[in-house]
This record gives C-alpha cells, structure tokens and sequence, in this order.
C-alpha cells in the first residue's frame, strides 16, 4: 500500500534517545534522564482526588468541543492572575494536549503550500507537523548573540503565511521580553503573517516573568497546555487562546478533528489550577536543578551555554568536541549511563554540534549526572 508524501516527516529524535535508555534500564543499568522534557513529578494530588469523585458520580462521556465550561473560564481568570489580562472565556479552547492545538491553529490559519517561519533551533514537532499538513516549514536561523531567539529583522525577505515563536523556548530555555515579542508581532502583522505564540513553559521562570503575546493584542494566536507546569504530561490536556472571530472556526474543526478533549482529563486539569503550593515547590526544584547545571555544566567541559530564563533545558555547542551530536549522545549514553539530546532535533543544519540536557527530574538525579558528565569528559580528555 502505499503511503502519502506527506506522511513523510523526521523521526523525533529524543523519542529514539528514551528508547535507547529504556533499553539499556532493561539491560540492567542505572541511566540518568537529562534527555526528556518531562517533569519527574506526576499531576498534582488535588487532580487524583478529582477524578475518584469525577468516576464515582457517572460515566465520562463527550464534552462540548471546546472543553468543559468550568475550565475555560478557570484557564481565562489565570491570565487575570497571572499577567492582569482581562480574557472573555469564550476565546480559550481546551485541547488533546499543546499538539492538538498547533493540528487546530494550522488548519485554521493556512492553506497548502503557505510558508510558516519558525525559530532554528526550535522545538522539532513544529516542523513535522506543518509538513505533514502539506504547509512549508522555514527556519529561521536564530543567532546565539540573540540568545537562539528571533528578532524583528530576521523575518525581512522571507514572505512567510505565518510565524510561529516560543518563549521561553525548546531547547535554550530562553525568552522574549515585552519589547522583542511586541517588535516580532508588529513585523509578522505587518507582512500580513499570522502570529502563533507557543508558551507551554509559562510558570517555569526563575528571573522574570513570561510575557505572554495577549498582553500586547488580541490579534494572536496563544498555545499553551498542562503538561509542564502542571505536571501532566501523560493526561494529554491543553488548551488555545484565539480572537474571537476564529473561535467558531475552530470550533467546527475540533468538532470534528478530536469530538472533544478527554473528559477525564479536563476535571483532572481544572483541579491542577488550585494546586498552586505543590506546583510551585517543583518549580522550587527546577530553579535549585538549574543552579546546578549552570554551575557543573561548564566545570564538565559544557561551557558554550546560553542560560536558561525558564523552562527546564540547558542548549549547549559541543562543536569543540563533536561534529555528530548524535554519535556523541550515544557515547554519553554508553559510557556515562547519562540519556542527553542530540541537537538536531531541534536544527537539522547547526544541531550537529549541540546537545540540549533536561534538568526537570529530581535534584539527586542532576547531581548524579553531571557528576557523571565529568568524569566522562575528563576521561574523554584524558
């Protein structure tokens, strides 16, 4: 039988690193996870009480497709919150994870063949999901004097449909401030591109607080979902802002793309959102983790860093050492019993010399890991 041209998109390479670790786990081994963007913590325990209650009171059946009432308008009041937006709950669509919005925001916003800037590196699903859509991904080659991120004058020239930013971003962990998102908006509306702002890492800032692109308009796409900072990665939960005169476009897609978000987990998410003392003693964790990397990083031989403002990833150019990330992964992996990215994941032209390590699992697994990072490096060396 055969298969669609468009069905031909990359491997996410981090999915082959678990594999590979999963593996050598079975083999026996202790493998420290720094490749993963996952929390190591599970949803908070207020959402394991939702649920009992959910279960005992009658069956989980469909929703309504933009999710449960309750939690829209629990999802608009954090913006109040957390950034003093004024946010109608009828813009916010709850969605199978950040993935199934970016399915929904691309289906709404481009036909085939219309060009969507993304940020190079960049999280690597942008990429495979557009061309799987038939869309063309650009990258937008990101210069580490900018911190990987884009800036205004990167979009000259290259006629895009849309463009697509995250801040703060996989893999640097780096973000825009309120000048650099409002300048990269203006040019996109400028160009007559739409404006997508993924900020599935909102919560996890150590420094400053993440601007999120409706402090500056509601003309904007806004992604976001509970997989992070809510710890739920496994529940598939998420949810989209969108101007009001694209929500029923929406609507009519999510209708029937996905009939609705899991039941499920939608009252273990709105339960997640007044778990606020235990969300934010991970968060506790992932500031202490990140004072460690930064810390043992460069002491093992990891010093081209760009440092992280939020998120959980340290982005590292290993071109000192490597011109194969991935074959120098795998070594890691081997000799060090430590599971990092390689990064072409996330830039198919420069991520042959970059890694990116997580620091979202316990304090004691950092420790162990970059205590194992450098006796290797140093043996490497030696």
């Amino acid at each position: 039988m055969r298969n669609s041209r468009r069905s031909d998109v990359d491997p996410f390479i981090v999915m082959d690193v678990m594999e590979a670790a999963r593996q050598a786990e079975e083999a026996g081994r202790h493998i420290i996870h720094m490749e993963v963007g996952q929390p190591g913590t599970g949803a908070p325990k207020g959402t394991i009480r939702a649920v009992e209650r959910a279960i005992a009171d009658g069956p989980l059946g469909y929703t309504v497709a933009l999710g449960l009432p309750e939690l829209r308008a629990r999802i608009a009041r954090l913006y109040g919150d957390w950034y003093n937006v004024d946010l109608d709950p009828s813009r916010v669509v709850v969605t199978p994870g950040s993935s199934g919005a970016f399915i929904l925001a691309f289906n709404a916003l481009f036909d085939s063949g219309d060009r969507i800037g993304i940020g190079a590196p960049g999280y690597p699903s942008y990429r495979q999901i557009l061309a799987a859509l038939g869309l063309v991904p650009v990258d937008i080659p990101t210069d580490p004097q900018n911190r990987y991120q884009p800036v205004a004058g990167d979009l000259d020239g290259l006629d895009l449909s849309g463009l697509m930013v995250a801040s703060p971003a996989n893999p640097t962990g780096t973000m825009l401030d309120r000048d650099a998102m409002a300048g990269l908006i203006e040019t996109a509306q400028e160009q007559g591109a739409a404006f997508i702002s993924d900020e599935i890492y909102h919560g996890l800032e150590y420094e400053a607080k993440a601007v999120t692109a409706l402090e500056l308009g509601d003309d904007v796409y806004v992604i976001n979902s509970f997989s992070k900072y809510f710890s739920m990665t496994g529940w598939r939960i998420g949810w989209m802002v969108v101007p009001q005169d694209h929500v029923r476009v929406i609507e009519r897609l999510a209708q029937n793309l996905f009939i609705c978000p899991p039941h499920v987990s939608q009252v273990a998410a709105l339960a997640a959102m007044d778990c606020d003392a235990e969300l934010q003693g991970n968060v506790d964790v992932y500031r202490r983790n990140r004072a460690l990397m930064l810390e043992g990083l460069p002491k093992a031989g990891f010093s081209n860093i760009a440092p992280p403002d939020g998120a959980f990833y340290v982005y590292a150019d290993v071109s000192d050492v490597t011109d194969d990330s991935r074959a120098f992964a795998a070594e890691i992996l081997y000799k060090a019993g430590v599971a990092v990215t390689p990064g072409l994941d996330f830039d198919p032209v420069r991520g042959a010399t970059t890694l990116r390590f997580s620091y979202a699992r316990s304090t004691a697994d950092i420790e162990e890991g970059l205590n194992r990072l450098a006796d290797f490096m140093a043996k490497r060396s030696s």
